[in-house]
């Protein structure tokens, strides 16, 4: 397809998106749009769910392998098993450089999970682009070609970045559709889970947790080192500090099934699993701290862990869960812990947490001082 030809191209996939009814065609236009004007075999659009830590497809579209569904009801990938999107390409852009398109191929048995899907489903090559609304990663799209079709190269990837902006804009329209569902429950900042929803879910997950019994776990992190960047570097890198954490704390919450990851405000950020058993939820949390300590800015994380898998006593309400993680968390603080503190196999942090029952109604008591 020479220049005209993808001019061509670019014009009706922005013209058939911006004729969507609804967000669902909207995304299909943009899939089949790209798979054509790129020649390829396939095309998929994924969305960034961070605060779940995953990569949903949206759509498949083209020729579908065995397993494979236009519309999946639940098609999604751990985002830590595709650390380019939320880490290598956040660097890139935070650093000044755009949102880039590369090419996969799954000739030589290079390893890794694209190479490993393309093999598998008998496709040969693929693009992968970036798709990035209000300067923050939501997604990509991704175009393949069968095996035995010329491979995709360094041009179609520069092209695939062109597309990717197109969907970008024409989805932009769709999005502010859902603007204000999805601002009710998220944080603007980093695009995790809010407050709110962290409530919701918790209560959610004890109410199984009294029928069936399962572990409900919250993890309370405190970014340590944010006013000191924010009075010595200024707000925006204060700001990036919080993004870059909010991406490493979605990676990790990818690590447990289900799992909601959250900013509850300032520099304080959540982790809610139900399901996983205490001893696991502990192991990622000491992830999440190692990683947090080698961020770029701040001083890593203090963090605090409560799980009704450990002796933490009868959990009736999400608050004394959240009494509990708050001050394994302060303890954590107050001795500059490189590692999480978790109530019940701290015993102390049991007793300051159940001293301090006589809260405000709706707020959590602060155990600052007394760790």
């Amino acid at each position: 397809m020479g220049v005209d030809g993808r001019l061509r191209a670019v014009v009706g996939l922005a013209q058939a998106m911006a004729a969507a009814c609804a967000p669902r065609d909207s995304v299909r236009a943009a899939a089949r749009g790209a798979r054509l004007a790129m020649d390829g075999s396939f095309a998929a659009i994924s969305a960034w769910e961070r605060e779940r830590g995953r990569l949903r497809v949206l759509v498949n579209e083209g020729e579908l392998r065995p397993g494979e569904e236009e519309f999946p009801e639940d098609e999604s990938y751990p985002v830590h098993d595709f650390p380019e999107i939320a880490e290598f390409l956040h660097e890139r852009w935070a650093g000044g450089g755009g949102p880039h398109a590369w090419v996969e191929s799954a000739g030589g048995g290079r390893p890794g999970r694209r190479g490993e899907a393309l093999r598998r489903r008998g496709r040969g090559t693929c693009v992968v682009a970036p798709i990035v609304l209000s300067g923050r990663a939501w997604g990509e799209l991704y175009v393949a070609r069968d095996e035995g079709l010329p491979d995709f190269d360094e041009d179609d990837a520069e092209f695939a970045t062109v597309l990717a902006a197109v969907v970008a804009a024409g989805l932009a329209q769709s999005d502010r559709l859902e603007e204000a569902r999805r601002l009710a429950f998220t944080d603007p900042l980093t695009g995790l889970a809010n407050r709110r929803a962290v409530d919701m879910r918790l209560d959610e997950a004890l109410e199984e947790h009294r029928r069936t019994g399962i572990a409900v776990s919250l993890v309370v992190c405190d970014l340590n080192g944010l006013k000191k960047v924010n009075d010595t570097l200024g707000h925006a890198m204060g700001d990036r500090l919080l993004e870059r954490f909010g991406s490493v704390l979605s990676v990790c919450g990818a690590m447990l099934p289900g799992a909601l990851v959250a900013r509850l405000g300032g520099d304080e950020f959540c982790l809610v699993s139900a399901g996983p058993p205490a001893d696991e939820v502990v192991r990622v949390t000491e992830e999440l701290c190692r990683r947090a300590a080698e961020l770029e800015l701040g001083e890593g994380v203090a963090c605090g862990v409560a799980s009704t898998g450990d002796p933490i006593g009868q959990v009736t309400s999400s608050r004394r869960l959240f009494r509990l993680a708050d001050a394994a968390q302060y303890k954590a603080k107050a001795a500059r812990s490189p590692e999480p503190v978790v109530a019940g196999r701290d015993t102390a942090v049991v007793l300051l947490a159940d001293a301090a029952q006589q809260e405000a109604r709706g707020e959590r008591r602060r155990f600052r001082g007394r760790a």
